[in-house]
């Protein structure tokens, strides 16, 4: 499961995202519209300015922006920001790698093994879709029905 700070990021992220190119959106309206309590978001969006992800800008037109496109930001990378390691086991992590304190023999460990699986197939997902990506699938879902 993850934490109400990597969901809040997501939602953030999203709207951030959603946003016509170079506009940018106030922390105070993200936090009214997508139910997020406002200085928790403060120090989201401060995380995700660190990171590189967006820049903020001063002034009455002030807020937030995308620093790097959506469709370059994956939701693999947003989660490692806030939750850290992905893997389930010390073992198995690519960024945070140490044998597991009981293991005696990793090449023949099941649970290395079984859980692995998960994890990569996991990690191709996370890895692999980008906010940019989420953003067009549901516009594009949002148009079917406009359609139909």
């Amino acid at each position: 499961m993850i934490s109400n700070k990597a969901r809040y990021a997501f939602r953030a992220l999203l709207a951030i995202a959603d946003a016509p190119a170079g506009e940018a959106v106030p922390s105070a309206e993200i936090a009214r519209e997508h139910a997020i309590p406002h200085k928790f978001l403060e120090q989201i969006l401060l995380d995700l300015r660190k990171a590189g992800i967006l820049e903020s800008r001063r002034g009455k037109s002030g807020g937030y922006v995308m620093l790097r496109p959506a469709d370059t930001i994956t939701f693999g990378e947003i989660l490692r920001i806030f939750e850290g390691p992905l893997a389930p086991l010390p073992c198995l992590s690519r960024q945070a790698y140490r044998p597991c304190d009981d293991c005696v023999d990793e090449r023949a460990c099941v649970l290395r093994r079984e859980l692995g699986r998960s994890y990569d197939a996991s990690r191709a997902v996370l890895d692999n879709r980008t906010i940019g990506a989420a953003l067009a699938e549901g516009r594009d879902r949002d148009q079917r029905r406009k359609i139909a």
